[in-house]
């Protein structure tokens, strides 16, 4: 694949997290097509040791303000693009990127909710060409305002890791918290726990996330259902099996 396909949104997201100055995060520096042909590409980026021992209550505190930072601006290559178009229309990111294999769409949207539904769980829906599915998503889509009622209005964009699993966290020589392999966007900061199931955060983790970002608990329990189901949809998608039965048992609790 060709670099911007491949690798623009891994840079641009790695350097929005490494711009916060919070959670180590490996700098990237540049990415381009292998030999300028279009038929391979490559990115060049910091090596870090990552022979630590991971903190968890560290790894919590570096979480929590990465999450309260204010936006990065990226380095834009369009000169046409709308230099206002973030803080009119924040959730998002500059480019499209994927998770996994799935190509992940982030145009700007003014509304979490509305970018959510949309970018988020129709996207991953349609992909899984489902009849049963789609039909059952129709009607849990609907329901999203509802759910998303307690915190309505008070959502600020947070920038995400977007594919926060134990398989992306480690920690350097010296104990740091490093994160990486992103999927990054700007979105609610609960979302970035829809991988928690397979992520091992400890209550030192969260004792020290939430003393940052207090936990809004008003409607949580089902936020965090639709917060996983993105994931085990695009689990799905990636590579069939149970997790049908999971995004369908999601889903029908939204029925």
């Amino acid at each position: 694949r060709g670099k911007d396909e491949m690798f623009r949104g891994e840079y641009e997201g790695l350097n929005a997290m490494n711009g916060t100055g919070t959670v180590g995060v490996p700098r990237a520096f540049h990415y381009d097509d292998l030999y300028g042909s279009g038929k391979g590409s490559w990115i060049l980026m910091e090596f870090v040791d990552l022979s630590g021992r991971l903190d968890q209550a560290e790894l919590g505190l570096k979480l929590g303000l990465m999450h309260m930072a204010d936006p990065v601006v990226a380095s834009r290559d369009d000169e046409d693009e709308d230099e206002d178009e973030e803080e009119s229309r924040p959730f998002g990111f500059f480019v499209d990127n994927s998770i996994g294999a799935t190509p992940q769409p982030n145009d700007w949207t003014a509304d979490w909710v509305e970018f959510y539904r949309e970018k988020r769980l129709w996207h991953q829906l349609k992909l899984t060409g489902d009849t049963k599915l789609l039909r059952l998503g129709e009607t849990a889509l609907e329901r999203l305002d509802e759910v998303f009622s307690p915190v309505a209005g008070s959502v600020r964009p947070s920038i995400l890791h977007g594919d926060l699993w134990s398989g992306n966290v480690a920690a350097d020589r010296a104990g740091n918290p490093v994160i990486y392999d992103p999927a990054c966007y700007y979105g609610h900061h609960e979302a970035e726990f829809g991988m928690s199931w397979c992520a091992s955060f400890t209550d030192r983790f969260w004792g020290a996330y939430e003393d940052v970002v207090p936990k809004e608990p008003a409607g949580y329990g089902e936020r965090r259902q639709l917060y996983q189901l993105y994931h085990y949809l695009n689990h799905y998608n990636l590579f069939g099996g149970s997790y049908y039965y999971t995004c369908e048992t999601i889903l029908k609790q939204f029925n």
